[in-house]
């Protein structure tokens, strides 16, 4: 293959074979014109889930490459995404079940946010766990969901080591919180953390669905970007 006349697509077939086929870099085609027709062979014969998967891949490779023209494949994908009624919408590199636009640019903002790390690091676990289309967690996506609520009101509470609990009411004596949003937030983290909740280690695994999982991270994204309006 020539590199002088197409180097984006030798070094991106290199990375797609090694890290995404799993497959010798020496099995690669010669020429640049076959190396593009064995990705859309592949492309168009394999089954819907690996679609996405090199979607994924495709995107972070090119958000990582600053020598591609495109900054932003994953407007490009949602727009046919959107177009198609797929009922999947990329977010931060993730093929994710959410396809409201106002709750894929919360996800995307909160996602973005390099200030609170932290918290960030949370939610995005979350959303990873809840993307995963072979081994969906959303159990732990919870839990994470839930950890990004706990580490921002420690952070606004100045208390390292609240339990959630005790921050929100810290919160609520300070007047950044009304009580009814307190109340609310309380009993959606009680009932993942009562003794046959969640957050417990459990002989079977509770019946969990995306659904499930993609309230709370929707769920706590939302009372998360709230509460950082409130610093």
């Amino acid at each position: 293959m020539s590199r002088d006349q197409r180097p984006n697509i030798y070094q991106f077939s290199k990375d797609l074979w090694f890290h995404y086929f799993k497959k010798r870099v020496d099995l690669i085609p010669n020429l640049s014109h076959r190396v593009l027709e064995a990705i859309r062979d592949y492309f168009f014969a394999c089954d819907w889930y690996e679609v996405y998967d090199f979607l994924e891949f495709t995107a972070a490779y090119a958000a990582a490459d600053s020598h591609l023209r495109f900054a932003r494949i994953s407007d490009t994908i949602n727009s046919i995404l959107e177009r198609e009624l797929a009922g999947y919408r990329m977010i931060d590199m993730q093929i994710t079940p959410v396809t409201d636009e106002q709750e894929v640019a919360m996800l995307e903002t909160s996602l973005a946010d390099t200030q609170y790390e932290g918290v960030t690091i949370h939610l995005r676990t979350a959303l990873q766990l809840l993307s995963n289309r072979d081994h969906p967690d959303y159990r732990n996506s919870i839990k994470e969901s839930i950890s990004a609520v706990e580490s921002i009101t420690r952070i606004i509470s100045g208390k390292k080591k609240a339990t959630l609990g005790d921050a929100l009411k810290e919160l609520e004596k300070r007047e950044k919180l009304h009580p009814a949003l307190k109340d609310g937030f309380l009993k959606l983290y009680g009932y993942t953390s009562d003794e046959e909740g969640i957050r417990h280690a459990m002989l079977e695994e509770p019946n969990l669905t995306a659904s499930d999982a993609k309230y709370f991270l929707l769920s706590c994204t939302s009372f998360v970007n709230y509460l950082k309006a409130k610093i």
